[in-house]
């Protein structure tokens, strides 16, 4: 099985009106998170989590920055098209926000040392 980094996307705006809704909608959200991560249990090698504030290092040093990598999750499947294909328009986080997107990164296997 091949392993892929899961990059659940929207521009910053978004997501700080995401953070805005109430109560209600957040345990919609939850509860549409769960569905999905019960349904795709086998297939999670790391759940992942929302990500937080964004630092970045450079030969000059380090500095606050912002992006659109809202959260993450690690997957297995034999193929980059199989684990697509368990992102559907129906995920959760599509649904969260109009504008959102899922990138799906394979995670390439380290040469022997």
């Amino acid at each position: 099985m091949k392993k892929f980094m899961v990059l659940y996307m929207a521009s910053p705006a978004d997501f700080e009106k995401a953070m805005k809704a109430s109560p209600d909608q957040h345990k919609k959200g939850m509860d549409a998170w769960m569905k999905w991560t019960g349904k795709h249990k086998k297939s999670l090698v790391d759940g992942g989590g929302p990500l937080g504030k964004t630092k970045r290092v450079d030969a000059k040093g380090a500095s606050n920055t912002k992006n659109g990598v809202g959260g993450y999750s690690i997957v297995q499947a034999p193929s980059h098209d199989a684990a697509a294909k368990m992102f559907g328009k129906d995920h959760p986080h599509l649904q969260m926000m109009s504008g959102a997107w899922i990138e799906i990164v394979e995670i390439m296997p380290m040469p022997d040392m």
